[in-house]
C-alpha cells in the first residue's frame, strides 16, 4: 500500500493509504481530523474544504495521493497555542454558525480567501464561499464575519 507524505497543519505526516483512498477520508478516519466534515460526497456543498498548498479544495473528491508532498491544512491547523484564529473568532462573536456542519469548510475557504485578498468587497466574499453551502444562517452573518476577520487581520498583519 503507498504512503502518503504531506506538511499535514505544520506536521510533516506519514500515513499508509489505499490507492483509491480520498483526503476527506484519509484526514478522518485514519488521521481522526473530524473538523473536516463530509456532507455531500460530491464536491458540491464545501463542508469538506481544506487548504492544498493554500488553494481551497473540496476534500471528498480530492485523491489523497495528489497531497503527497504537500502542504495540506485543515481547520484545526488554524488555531495557535490553544487560540483561535481570528477568521474562527469573527464566526463565533458574529454568530456566523447555527448547526456548524458547514462552519469549518466555510472558514477554510475564508482562509484561503483572506491570504490572497486582505480587503475583499462584499461580492469577492461571496463569490469565494459560493461553493460552500448553508442550510441555516442565510449567509449574512458568514459574510459579516469574513469582514470582521479581514479588518481584524489587518490591524494584527496578516492571515497568516
Amino acid at each position: 500500500m503507498p504512503i502518503l507524505t504531506m506538511l499535514l497543519n505544520g506536521n510533516e505526516t506519514s500515513v499508509e493509504i489505499e490507492p483509491g483512498e480520498l483526503l476527506a477520508d484519509v484526514l478522518r478516519d485514519k488521521l481522526h481530523l473530524i473538523g473536516t466534515k463530509i456532507g455531500c460526497g460530491e464536491g458540491e456543498c464545501g463542508a469538506c474544504t481544506v487548504l492544498v498548498d493554500g488553494l481551497a479544495v473540496t476534500s471528498c473528491i480530492y485523491p489523497a495521493l495528489k497531497a503527497d508532498g504537500r502542504q495540506v491544512t485543515t481547520i484545526e491547523g488554524l488555531q495557535q497555542d490553544g487560540k483561535l484564529h481570528a477568521i474562527q473568532e469573527a464566526f463565533v462573536e458574529c454568530t456566523a454558525s447555527q448547526c456548524g456542519y458547514c462552519t469549518p469548510g466555510m472558514i477554510m475557504s475564508a482562509y484561503a480567501l483572506l491570504n490572497e485578498n486582505s480587503d475583499p468587497s462584499v461580492e469577492e466574499i461571496k463569490e469565494s464561499i459560493s461553493g460552500n453551502l448553508c442550510r441555516c444562517t442565510g449567509y449574512y452573518q458568514i459574510v459579516e464575519a469574513i469582514q470582521s476577520a479581514a479588518q481584524k487581520l489587518a490591524e494584527e498583519g496578516g492571515a497568516s
